[in-house]
């Protein structure tokens, strides 16, 4: 399996751009828990804030959740995860956002900890194929050896992710920032599992697969 040429990162660039992205990712539920406060600081409508509040802990902390998985260390080095874990995490993940139903088919097993962080980051690319929601279907095979992952996204105006393509397939034309970081994770994680990245497209759905590399 021959080194994509586009994962040019250094370590201290990978950590810096990924902490950026979970930052970015939960500030808008801090926020909003914020705004619910300064709500009832000021005697506004208090089940309405009571909900708001609510509403954006849920959200952050699903995201922060499944960030620990998704990007964190999640144990020791070489440590592995039950993928019932991930399961949770991805079906938490779409249900605060209610509007992607995730199902989820195969074996419970425990799986060396970066292809559970790769199907992850595979779940957060198929999930941003379908932006306004749709149903994203998600099988292991084998998950413990001869590991293989589809992702079968369905919604309205799909689109397979334009940084994804570039990265994964093609040429990085502009610098990786905190927007492409999470595509570019998702290709590093791939090569460092040893798996091959592809993507099929039909009128239908869009079809993303992870499998163990022919020797």
């Amino acid at each position: 399996m021959s080194k994509n040429p586009n994962l040019t990162l250094s370590g201290p660039d990978l950590a810096a751009l990924l902490c950026s992205r979970v930052c970015h990712d939960v500030i808008s539920p801090v926020g909003a828990i914020n705004n619910g406060l300064e709500l009832l600081d000021e005697g506004g409508a208090d089940s309405d804030a009571m909900d708001l509040i609510r509403t954006s802990a849920l959200n952050a902390s699903v995201r922060l959740k499944f960030a620990r998985l998704a990007f964190g260390a999640s144990g020791s080095v070489g440590a592995s995860i039950d993928t019932g874990e991930a399961e949770r995490a991805a079906k938490d993940f779409a249900m605060a956002e209610k509007k992607t139903e995730v199902t989820w088919n195969g074996p419970r097993a425990i799986v060396a900890k970066n292809r559970v962080k790769l199907l992850l980051n595979l779940f957060l690319v198929a999930y941003s194929s379908i932006p306004r929601g749709g149903n994203l279907d998600i099988t292991l095979e084998n998950p413990e050896f001869d590991a293989s992952f589809k992702l079968v996204a369905k919604g309205k105006l799909m689109r397979v992710p334009p940084k994804f393509v570039e990265i994964a397939t093609g040429t990085v034309e502009e610098a990786i920032d905190a927007h492409s970081i999470q595509p570019y994770y998702t290709v590093l994680l791939a090569e460092e599992c040893g798996m091959v990245l592809d993507h099929a497209v039909s009128a239908e759905e869009i079809v993303f697969t992870a499998k163990i590399a022919a020797a």
